[in-house]
């Protein structure tokens, strides 16, 4: 068996290992230099702040929408709703809600949505300049989603916004939301018009609120309320409501054309309510119509009246006609209304879309088709108890029975 070697290395075979080990030390530092020439130091004692470079004039369409929140921010309003509570004897407001709104006039009154104050027990407005004051209610229209409060802020100059028209507007043109989304007041977002003429069903009731303008800027929850603005910086709606599976901006919001908010505010300053306009008619449902288009009895769809308060007759034919008998038992047709001022009416939705245009006492001009001749009626717009009287096919007799008496039913 050979013998092992175990004595100890020689100082001389350490040596040469050190020198061996900084020899591929330095090595790898050249090899590293090489390849990565602009390592440098990671810390800089002589670092300063680096000059600025200069802005130069902001582009026009960022100035134009600086200016427009400019002067229209002062307008709007955050809202908070509260409810009462008692606590150790003590009558303390709990915030419930919030949402936003906007100045309609100097005098106090605010304009926001029915469905920010549905349930609370009061309100809190806080203004541009950051005070907050007690509203008081003074009316709503679940209809139309719209309400008013009142704020009494004499020492305070309150700016209401410029109002616009929305029955011009066009698809694509700039749009502007104001408003305090999560709470988040004073917030501008923009965006453009993506839809007119849309219509949502009402919150709380069956009414369905038209001419709806659709539009991509963002409107998340708080901005119910506020104000929807054009490029001039005018009110062209109120943002109302948002298409979202989440509840978050999904970059469909609607709002609350002006020209509605324009004709139902001073109704609400005025009396606390809107009254809708009506003919004062019982009409036929719309499935009659189209089966009665469909047999050729009618030569088109509109709205077919069935009973008038105040039918016309051979000698006075400026007043709607009622469905009747003639001498024979034979069944006529009331008027079918085919046009509502400028407005074409093929069923009675677009008649109670005409309808929402105008308020209690206006004058319009109906065109009716009667006995296959067309004629023109002026009538006044009333305020009934209730709307137009839509009876369907089980309630009223059939046009096309002979056995039929459609009067038992006015």
């Amino acid at each position: 068996m050979s013998d092992i070697n175990t004595s100890p290395p020689t100082r001389q075979s350490v040596n040469l290992n050190w020198l061996v080990f900084f020899l591929l030390l330095l090595v790898g530092v050249l090899v590293l230099r090489t390849l990565y020439p602009n390592i440098s130091p990671l810390l800089d004692p002589t670092a300063e702040s680096r000059a600025v470079t200069p802005r130069g004039d902001l582009a026009e369409d960022e100035k134009a929408t600086i200016e427009i929140f400019r002067e229209a921010s002062p307008s709007v309003v955050h809202i908070i709703t509260v409810n009462q509570v008692i606590r150790n004897s003590l009558v303390l407001d709990q915030p419930q809600g919030v949402g936003s709104g906007f100045i309609w006039s100097d005098d106090g009154y605010v304009v926001t949505n029915y469905h920010v104050l549905q349930n609370s027990g009061g309100a809190k407005v806080t203004l541009a300049n950051g005070t907050t004051h007690d509203a008081r209610f003074v009316g709503a229209s679940a209809d139309f989603d719209l309400a008013v409060l009142k704020i009494d802020v004499p020492l305070v100059k309150l700016k209401p916004l410029m109002l616009g028209e929305s029955k011009n507007l066009q698809v694509g043109q700039k749009v502007f939301a104001i408003g305090s989304p999560f709470g988040l007041d004073q917030t501008l977002t923009t965006g453009v018009i993506g839809g007119l003429g849309r219509q949502i069903p009402s919150r709380e009731t069956n009414h369905t609120i038209q001419g709806v303008i659709q539009t991509d800027a963002a409107i998340n929850p708080g901005n119910s309320g506020g104000p929807l603005l054009d490029s001039a910086g005018r009110l062209i709606g109120v943002n109302t409501m948002i298409y979202s599976p989440t509840g978050a901006n999904a970059g469909i919001g609607y709002a609350v054309p002006v020209d509605t908010v324009n004709r139902v505010v001073p109704q609400l300053i005025q009396t606390g309510q809107v009254v809708r306009p009506v003919l004062g008619i019982a009409i036929w449902a719309d499935q009659t119509v189209q089966n009665l288009v469909r047999l050729h009895t009618l030569p088109r769809e509109g709205v077919l009246v069935l009973a008038a308060p105040y039918s016309g007759n051979e000698e006075n034919k400026n007043r709607l006609r009622s469905t009747r008998r003639n001498a024979d038992g034979q069944m006529i047709l009331g008027d079918l209304i085919i046009r509502f001022n400028d407005m074409d009416i093929k069923d009675s939705s677009d008649l109670n879309r005409a309808l929402d245009e105008h308020k209690v006492g206006d004058e319009v001009d109906l065109l009716v088709l009667r006995e296959e001749k067309e004629i023109a009626i002026r009538v006044k717009l009333r305020s009934p108890e209730t709307g137009i009287q839509m009876l369907g096919d089980d309630d009223i007799p059939d046009p096309t029975d002979d056995e039929s008496d459609p009067n038992g039913t006015d």
